[in-house]
């Protein structure tokens, strides 16, 4: 089966519910969608698709791979009803770079979910437009339809939210506003997919404590409680109240300098504790200019005797010399919801001669956290049954690139968790060494 090959402003039936559109462009450009309604506007902040909000009602935006390029997969039958065209925009990635400029004419291709050709449009006739409008879907008579457009804007994105709905007071109308990959607009997408990230160097590394021999760990605790749920039907302590107790499914939010014995419903004391640390990056610019940095935190956790350090565990060590506690990996970006980064702590492994586990955030990249939003750490017994049972949430944005979350205290009884939240100038962990003595016990 061949593609069937448009003109500009001809149309064909699709016989596919299901399909896939790319734009071949002989520079980098990326790809967007418009959903309008019957009066040719987006609904709303919805209604675009682009590579900072990939997914919308019936639409996804898919980014270069395995060096094919940019992709939108749409799904005509999970439209919604009020949706009358999707229009397929294309736009170049280099600042001052026009589609007359280039050496062929981009051309629009659609194929089904399965990758059959169904059509096929050359683009021509452009000349100073850094933006363009390739192809739309739309419904004539309860039917999809697919129509070669080719309409291009010499003002840019500015011109082209104008004509569907948006307000771009705020908006430049350059190209360099144009929705490209997460790089700046003057950097061209690669079509390759990205090399694994390779471990960073430690810039401490020829100082680097010796780590202590490995002492025999006690078996891991068991992960059920036979039946028995020790949160069961038992109210909430106030956080700071040495007798206050955990309750799954109702967490206790700590406020700068509170905290909690880390003891269940039943009187028993946690064990094998998953600490989650979390942040988003502040997002800057208009709507479909709005680009979100990638800021690299990096979560790590030090281990004191009073006020001697005796381990670390951050990305380049990913485990206490005892095993007792663990970072689960690097997250490059703070992209996503959730935890960014994990570290387990089995707190009945704890060597007796460690007081205090303080948890750290700092960025090697030289990130403040003025560029982060909603950071917060929290708790989770990972051998109960996963539940959240403390959460600090960070407020402020500091001009520094480091901060001391929060630590667990060791005390005659149990384990406590206080929240900290104190500001430092660090890069990497190390670098809070000297400030350590702050933070004992």
């Amino acid at each position: 089966m061949s593609a069937v090959q448009l003109a500009k402003g001809q149309n064909a039936p699709l016989s596919a519910s299901q399909v896939a559109v790319t734009v071949q462009v002989g520079a980098a450009a990326d790809l967007s969608a418009l959903l309008l309604t019957s009066d040719g506007r987006v609904r709303g902040d919805q209604d675009i698709v682009f590579y900072n909000q990939p997914e919308g009602p019936g639409v996804r935006c898919i980014p270069p791979s395995g060096g094919q390029p940019w992709q939108l997969q749409v799904r005509l039958g999970e439209l919604p009803p009020e949706i009358e065209k999707v229009r397929v925009v294309t736009s170049l990635d280099e600042a001052g770079r026009t589609f007359g400029s280039l050496v062929s004419a981009p051309v629009a291709v659609v194929t089904s979910a399965d990758g059959a050709p169904l059509a096929q449009a050359e683009l021509s006739g452009l000349s100073s437009e850094s933006i363009l409008i390739a192809v739309e879907f739309y419904r004539r008579n309860g039917e999809w339809k697919l129509r070669s457009v080719g309409q291009g804007y010499g003002g840019g994105l500015a011109d082209l939210l104008r004509d569907h709905g948006v307000d771009v007071a705020d908006e430049p109308a350059t190209a360099a506003t144009v929705p490209a990959a997460n790089n700046p607009a003057s950097q061209p997408v690669s079509t390759q997919p990205p090399a694994p990230a390779p471990r960073r160097p430690d810039p401490y590394a020829s100082d680097a404590m010796a780590a202590p021999s490995p002492a025999p760990a006690p078996a891991a605790p068991p992960t059920s409680q036979g039946g028995h749920d020790p949160y069961a039907q038992a109210p909430a302590a106030p956080a700071g109240d040495d007798g206050s107790r955990l309750t799954r499914g109702r967490p206790v939010n700590l406020s700068k300098g509170q905290s909690v014995n880390l003891r269940k419903d039943d009187g028993s004391n946690l064990s094998l504790v998953r600490m989650g640390l979390g942040w988003d990056p502040v997002q800057q610019g208009g709507m479909l200019s709005r680009r979100t940095a990638e800021v690299d935190l990096d979560a790590s956790a030090i281990l004191l005797a009073g006020d001697d350090i005796v381990d670390l565990v951050f990305y380049n060590r990913l485990s206490s010399a005892d095993g007792s506690v663990r970072h689960t990996g690097d997250n490059r970006t703070g992209a996503g919801d959730g935890d960014d980064e994990v570290i387990m702590v089995d707190l009945n492994r704890i060597p007796v001669h460690v007081t205090s586990v303080i948890l750290v955030v700092s960025s090697y990249e030289g990130h403040t956290f003025q560029m982060v939003q909603n950071a917060f750490c929290r708790l989770i017994d990972e051998a109960g049954r996963g539940g959240e049972l403390v959460r600090y949430q960070l407020s402020g944005g500091d001009a520094t690139t480091g901060m001391v979350m929060a630590a667990l205290r060791r005390t005659g009884s149990g384990w406590r968790m206080q929240a900290i939240g104190e500001a430092v100038p660090a890069r990497v962990p190390q670098e809070i060494f000297p400030m350590m003595s702050r933070f004992a016990q």
